[in-house]
């Protein structure tokens, strides 16, 4: 059992900074301030000028999209969808789908990011990628289609990996039916359905856009929450990803349901979706996680960015300086999206018995100084870069901004040879025309 102390650092613990020495023994933190007993380190990281938080979750993303960044940008966002990304994912093999995994997590790893939700496509595969790297995950398999059948083929392959990756304890997973405008009421009560009987969460896009928003009024007379609802999504532990389009009303049944909403700043402005109504939804006292999207939308995974926007964002659009502050959007993107993906006691906070998933920044860098409130640090000046070494699961895969478990060379030659198979190397753009 390989034990690590990390001496006398700063350490972010039940949202206030101060001076700390934090024991790791296995895969969990042992003590704080508290030399476990028998506790002998192998390794010990000097804390000076060091900041300790909790690894960083992303709650809403797909990994296997981070090969098509920056390929279909300023286009409307069903044109991004069905004309931008589509055609060229429908080309995307599943070792494709590998090779993008593993630049997404060596991208969130270099940010912090120590655990991160994602729907894919292509089995097996993100699931290899969470193996190699020592990345922590929860997986869905992306469903979509119309009648009430369990023995949808795509059903098949999310069972099929859940049990191919039940025997990995950095693994957990979810249903994912991916929309309203991909999947029809009866689909939808069908996945409910198993979840249920599984007893499974569910991961979904809702009210992400106004087109869906219309289209679901016109064909169903309802909103993306109401459907859902109708359909039973909310009968299970439930993860609905943007929640940019939504009313007064829809944010009561969330709070009814207790469902946690993941927003998405950067990708839903980019695509020209609107902001979704955090204050609101937190004075509701619904649970709201942060997230990237994919690539594909983001272009970044980067959740200190994401931060960032959020805390600036609300202030903008609200036109008040105190909403959304700092403390309130670091544990929106650690203890928030630990519970949205059932995590909590698991990961998300710096306490004995959690899981050692941690990240370790560099005071000494520009960014972080003056140390005048390193709280406001996280939120309103640091940028990923500052983070120095990255812990999961007791782990150390990333050291001195080297990662440690990722052969990044190989993974770029990978990258480069898919793009220009996929036609999206050399700088080549989608025609918006």
């Amino acid at each position: 059992m390989s034990e690590i102390l990390i001496k006398d650092a700063y350490a972010l613990i039940d949202g206030v900074i101060g001076r700390h020495s934090i024991y790791i023994s296995g895969d969990q933190i042992a003590g704080i301030d508290r030399m476990p007993e028998g506790f002998q380190a192998a390794r010990t990281i000097d804390g000076a000028d060091r900041l300790v938080i909790p690894g960083l979750i992303n709650a809403h993303t797909h990994s296997y999209m981070a090969p098509l960044r920056n390929i279909a940008d300023d286009m409307p966002f069903m044109d991004w969808l069905f004309k931008g990304v589509q055609p060229v994912e429908d080309n995307m093999t599943p070792e494709d789908a590998y090779w993008g995994a593993m630049l997404a997590i060596a991208e969130m790893i270099r940010c912090g990011t120590t655990t991160f939700n994602d729907m894919q496509m292509h089995i097996h595969q993100t699931t290899k990628a969470v193996r190699d790297s020592g990345m922590r995950a929860v997986i869905c398999r992306g469903l979509v289609g119309d009648e009430y059948d369990k023995d949808n083929y795509r059903v098949k392959e999310a069972f099929e990996e859940m049990e191919d990756g039940k025997d990995c304890g950095r693994l957990s997973f979810m249903l994912g039916p991916h929309a309203p405008y991909s999947c029809g009421p009866d689909f939808l009560r069908c996945v409910a359905d198993l979840a249920k009987e599984k007893g499974l969460g569910i991961h979904i896009h809702l009210a992400e856009s106004v087109t869906e928003i219309e289209n679901l009024q016109k064909d169903h007379g309802c909103s993306a929450i109401e459907y859902a609802e109708e359909a039973g999504c909310f009968d299970v532990p439930c993860i609905a990803a943007h929640c940019v389009q939504i009313s007064d009303h829809d944010i009561g049944i969330l709070k009814k349901h207790n469902v946690s909403v993941v927003t998405n700043p950067a990708s839903n402005m980019k695509l020209g979706n609107g902001f979704a109504p955090v204050p609101e939804l937190l004075k509701a006292g619904v649970n709201v996680a942060l997230g990237t999207d994919g690539a594909a939308s983001n272009n970044s995974l980067n959740l200190f960015h994401e931060m960032s926007l959020l805390a600036l964002i609300h202030k903008g659009t609200n036109m008040t300086p105190v909403c959304v502050g700092a403390e309130e959007t670091v544990r929106i993107a650690t203890e928030n999206g630990a519970k949205a993906l059932g995590l909590a006691g698991v990961t998300g906070k710096i306490a004995e018995g959690m899981k050692a998933d941690l990240a370790i920044l560099d005071l000494t860098e520009p960014s972080m100084m003056p140390r005048t409130d390193l709280l406001s640090s996280l939120t309103y000046s640091a940028n990923g870069s500052e983070v120095d070494t990255v812990i999961i699961d007791g782990e150390i895969v990333m050291e001195e901004r080297e990662l440690k478990t990722i052969d990044l060379e190989r993974v770029y030659h990978e990258i480069e040879k898919m793009s220009d198979r996929l036609g999206i190397g050399n700088k080549q753009k989608i025609n918006r025309k």
